[in-house]
Parts: structure tokens; C-alpha cells; sequence
């Protein structure tokens, strides 16, 4: 973000701290699609996604006074977004299988392919709407949201191995999909 940037959001940071709706509705249009984009990835469900969407934001405008100055404004609201997701695919009863701390360490994510075509990208975000839950979270949360697996056990209270295996889990799952799919 250019400086410039940062001052315009920093000031609209600091009129919707003094309550000045039409500031929160500019952050709204700022970051309502990035958001969504993360609820989306997490619960797959559109509808569930733009509600969880509206309640994140009603929960950052009404705890923005809050907001200290040395956080960012989009940190600080894609924390209450993912922490919303959880929180509600925990009342849908997200379950997690808590792995025995002796299980192999799976193998981390070494291939990076740059350039995937529109129809491949489309192909993977449909494998990743059909694996379960507690795999999809965990793989939203290391691969979109840049969480280590000490990180994310801690936001779903379950072991860091436990982490590794769902995400473990997550890949095979998804690889067995497109190649069924290509298959």
C-alpha cells in the first residue's frame, strides 16, 4: 500500500472511530470483497459466507473504537472474519480428529506452480468445497491466510500435529478429486 493509501485509510480508520458512517461505508466497499473471499473459502456456502460477511463487519464497526493505532485496520478485520468463520463452523458442530503426536510428519508444500489457468483454479476451489470441514479450515488457514500449524492449532484448540495431518489429509484428498475429475 502506498503511502498515500495508508493516510486515506488511516483517516477513514480514525472517522469511524468517531462514528462517521459514511467513513465505515468506504472501508465497507474497501474490504468487502477481499473479505467475502475469505468467508467464501472457508464455509463454501455463498449464502452462510455473506452472513458471517455482514456480522464480521457489524463486529468491526461496532468494536472499532477499540482498534489500537499500531494495528492495521485489515489485519484486524480479517482476524474478526476468520475468527467468525471458526466460531460458526464450530456451532455447525466442526469436529476435528485430534491425531496421536507420534503420527508421521507430513509432507510440507513444495511445489509452487505461478501460472494456473482460470479453468484449473476453478477445479481446485470445487475439490476444496468437498473435503470436510476441519480439512478445508486448516487448509484455507495455511495456504490462503499464511497461518503456521502452531498458529492455527492454537485458533482451533488442537495440536499442532493434529494441524499437519488435516492439512495433510486436505491435499490427498483434494489430489484424489482432480485426478478423478481428469480421469
Amino acid at each position: 500500500m502506498h503511502s498515500g493509501e495508508q493516510t486515506i485509510h488511516k483517516y477513514l480508520v480514525q472517522r469511524s472511530q468517531a462514528g462517521d458512517r459514511s467513513a465505515q461505508n468506504e472501508l465497507y466497499k474497501l474490504y468487502v470483497n477481499a473479505m467475502y473471499n475469505i468467508c467464501r473459502r472457508m464455509l463454501c456456502d455463498p449464502e452462510e459466507a455473506k452472513d458471517v460477511l455482514q456480522d464480521s463487519f457489524v463486529d468491526a464497526f461496532s468494536r472499532v473504537k477499540t482498534l489500537k493505532h499500531e494495528i492495521t485496520f485489515s489485519a484486524w478485520l480479517k482476524r474478526i472474519v476468520i475468527n467468525n468463520c471458526i466460531n460458526y463452523l464450530k456451532k455447525k458442530r466442526l469436529t476435528t480428529v485430534n491425531w496421536d503426536e507420534s503420527i508421521e510428519k507430513p509432507e510440507e508444500n513444495s511445489e509452487h506452480e505461478k501460472d494456473f489457468r482460470q479453468e484449473e483454479i476453478q477445479k481446485i476451489l470445487k475439490a476444496i468445497e468437498q473435503i470436510s470441514e476441519g480439512c478445508r479450515v486448516v487448509l484455507n488457514l495455511y495456504i490462503f491466510e499464511g497461518y503456521d500449524h502452531k498458529e492455527i492449532g492454537q485458533i482451533l484448540n488442537i495440536s499442532e500435529s493434529a494441524s499437519k495431518a488435516q492439512y495433510s489429509k486436505a491435499k490427498a484428498k483434494i489430489r484424489k478429486l482432480l485426478v478423478y475429475e481428469r480421469g
